[in-house]
């Protein structure tokens, strides 16, 4: 790599909200969307929420003059609705599924159907290998009663775990997204500890866009309104973060957001406000970016955060197990009926009553067992995540003990030399 070098990277990144049947203005706001990208001609644009995949062959068709490469994410029963279009060749894909992601009879939230799950692809510029993700976490639905915490904090920290052994050849790391996680939440803080990853819109030099840089804002007449009441300059919950290794400096130079409606047509692209980063990569032989192997005097947020973590996904575990032993006492009851009717008939004391019974407890028994399976499996999925965080919460205390005892020689050491 030469002393003098420098690469410019802009990089686009919007939850489309693209519903078939139930979004707004899809159709019409998916072909704006594809000018805008082929006017702007971005390196990068990373999208979420595109539920549909002939949504995306449509904009891949709409887009392949000035983004010849573009891929699709495919998972779950309706996709993962995330797809990437760059103008730079993809060298390498893969995916990650996250363990949990919601509960199947939530039906009217829909998470679990979607199949939420994190992208990468792999990009190799100017002799640098560039590790682009993106992602879409489980939605909130509700701050003050959010049943769907442990989840999230759950795919926080696979997403973390997915970028630190997926990105240890890579020179340049970018993570874009919705991760509906306020900038102070927990699953946020873990994110960033565990990673070392940069969010761009505290470390821009030039920031132009919605106040705080919120990306859902109550100017944008897709949003409902009443869910930003508490929020009078909106949420910001869709994410560009980035770090580089050593070798390489990686600064934002310029963040925008639209600001609730289309820059060039005056109505949004979406209910989410759209980031659009300028990153210079250049030659930095000294700079050292963050990186899980955290040293002494960085250790004690890490703990802080991972302690968090694992708590928080002990109070899920706590909820799943007493789901499971819910649904495990209505089979029982189920089993005690279906038994009883069988009796009766076994007996000749057939009635109408008891054949319409019949079929009920069948179907109350198999619908008790799918949810006891279900949350059986959950309590592995969370079981299997503390165990992970409880491993690393371990190695950061000892590297913390360690470095306590080696600071005081090491003052003793230039005391000395002195």
């Amino acid at each position: 790599m030469k002393p003098n070098f420098s690469l410019r990277l802009r990089v686009f990144n919007l939850n489309f909200w693209g519903i078939p049947y139930w979004s707004k203005h899809r159709v019409d706001r998916l072909q704006r969307l594809g000018d805008f990208l082929n006017f702007e001609s971005f390196d990068l644009a990373l999208l979420e929420e595109v539920w549909s995949e002939q949504d995306f062959e449509s904009l891949k068709q709409k887009l392949l003059p000035t983004y010849p490469a573009a891929h699709y994410f495919r998972s779950g029963v309706f996709g993962s609705g995330l797809c990437v279009f760059s103008k730079h060749p993809i060298q390498e894909l893969t995916q990650h599924v996250y363990t949990l992601n919601g509960y199947p009879y939530m039906i009217h939230h829909g998470d679990w159907f979607s199949g939420k799950a994190v992208g990468l692809l792999v990009l190799h510029l100017s002799g640098l290998v560039f590790n682009a993700y993106v992602t879409h976490l489980h939605a909130e639905y509700s701050r003050q009663k959010d049943i769907y915490l442990a989840h999230r904090v759950a795919q926080a920290w696979e997403l973390a775990q997915f970028i630190h052994h997926t990105s240890k050849r890579a020179d340049v790391v970018l993570l874009c997204g919705d991760l509906n996680l306020h900038p102070k939440d927990l699953g946020c803080r873990l994110l960033k500890e565990w990673t070392g990853l940069q969010d761009a819109y505290l470390e821009t030099q030039d920031f132009k866009g919605c106040d705080e840089g919120c990306t859902m804002v109550p100017q944008n007449c897709y949003v409902n309104q009443q869910e930003l009441e508490p929020y009078p300059f909106g949420i910001r919950i869709d994410y560009v973060l980035y770090k580089a290794v050593s070798g390489v400096c990686v600064s934002c130079k310029t963040l925008k957001t639209t600001t609730g409606h289309d820059p060039h047509s005056g109505t949004p692209l979406s209910d989410h406000e759209a980031l659009m980063a300028t990153l210079y990569v250049r030659h930095s032989p000294l700079q050292h970016s963050p990186s899980p192997t955290h040293g002494a005097a960085e250790m004690s947020p890490l703990i802080t955060v991972l302690k968090e973590a694992w708590t928080e996904l002990g109070l899920g575990m706590a909820q799943a197990h007493r789901w499971a032993a819910f649904a495990s006492c209505v089979i029982g009851l189920g089993l005690l009926l279906l038994v009883l009717l069988c009796a009766l008939v076994a007996r000749g004391k057939t009635s109408e009553v008891t054949l319409l019974l019949l079929s009920p407890s069948v179907g109350l028994m198999l619908g008790a067992g799918a949810v006891y399976l279900f949350h059986v499996k959950e309590v592995k999925g969370l079981c299997r995540a503390r165990a992970e965080l409880l491993h690393m919460l371990r190695r950061a205390r000892d590297a913390e003990d360690l470095g306590s005892v080696s600071q005081p020689a090491q003052q003793e050491d230039r005391a000395e030399e002195q």
